[in-house]
């Protein structure tokens, strides 16, 4: 994609900036991280295979590392890499060389990427024929009971709302998105965790200990006034609280699953080359269609 045409979503100076400022505090990786971490070993451990280069791009590498060695060849290695690399987050940008890997692992970051598609690309373009991507990302449908709070506290206070939760993907188009990156075999599967807390204000202090507060580009640059955080944490109480008074949180975490072509994977038969009628298979008569 010309750089042109990337969409400025996130500021990379604000975003770098939280994020740094929660690593620094131990606040990094946090309770996202780790049930993230669980569920890709999960994954990585269904693959029978031995890898050769492996590579982990996240806040802590420690225990998808520590999961990887056994599996590794002989002289395999692991390349930890940070997603606080550089001036922006890795992952929005990777600068990784051509087929360097027969195993990725991201988790975070794709979910701060100006440019998904460009990032699923190069991630793609990093891995050996047959090497695989296992990769975790926040998903369309976390935090929205904190955007509606938001967007109706706005709207009554100042008839109008700017971007306060980033616009995660969308699960529907994430298999897209793996194909378009040049993936073959894409799998995709959501998963949703439900976060309580003691209310809506305890929600936003865990959220910026976590890095997680506004870096959208359009967002409003002037502080937040008391009556509209009153107003917001209002929304949010009343509207999402359980019968104990805690309120929740939705966090989806969508999985991705994709690999390099390679010649030995399986590919889907030519339309017309099947040489067993479905009507035998099933066992029933086949029937045809009147025309019309």
């Amino acid at each position: 994609m010309p750089a042109s045409d990337i969409p400025n979503l996130f500021d990379q100076t604000t975003l770098l900036r939280n994020l740094t400022r929660a690593a620094a505090n131990g606040n990094l990786p946090g309770f996202l991280d780790d049930v993230a971490t669980t569920e890709l070993i999960d994954r990585f451990e269904t693959i029978s295979r031995k890898f050769s280069n492996v590579a982990i791009i996240s806040h802590d590498a420690s225990r998808i590392a520590d999961a990887v060695r056994s599996r590794l060849s002989g002289d395999g290695a692991i390349t930890d890499i940070s997603i606080l690399a550089g001036d922006r987050v890795f992952l929005d940008n990777p600068n990784l060389p051509a087929e360097a890997f027969d195993c990725i692992f991201a988790c975070p970051g794709l979910e701060w990427a100006n440019d998904l598609p460009g990032s699923l690309s190069r991630l793609r373009q990093a891995l050996r024929p047959d090497g695989v991507l296992l990769a975790a990302m926040l998903g369309g449908e976390s935090l929205h009971e904190l955007r509606a709070s938001w967007l109706q506290a706005e709207t009554m206070m100042t008839g109008g709302a700017s971007p306060r939760v980033a616009p995660f993907c969308d699960v529907r188009d994430a298999g897209g998105l793996l194909q378009r990156a040049g993936f073959a075999l894409p799998v995709v599967d959501t998963d949703r965790l439900k976060v309580r807390y003691d209310n809506g204000l305890a929600l936003m202090k865990d959220l910026k200990a976590l890095g997680l507060s506004n870096s959208m580009a359009e967002r409003r640059r002037s502080l937040v006034t008391p009556g509209l955080m009153a107003m917001a944490c209002a929304h949010y109480d009343q509207n999402f609280s359980d019968p104990d008074n805690r309120v929740r949180a939705t966090f989806q975490m969508i999985y991705l699953t994709g690999w390099s072509p390679h010649e030995s994977q399986p590919r889907p038969l030519r339309p017309g080359s099947a040489k067993t009628r479905l009507a035998d298979a099933l066992r029933v008569d086949e029937k045809k269609l009147p025309r019309e």
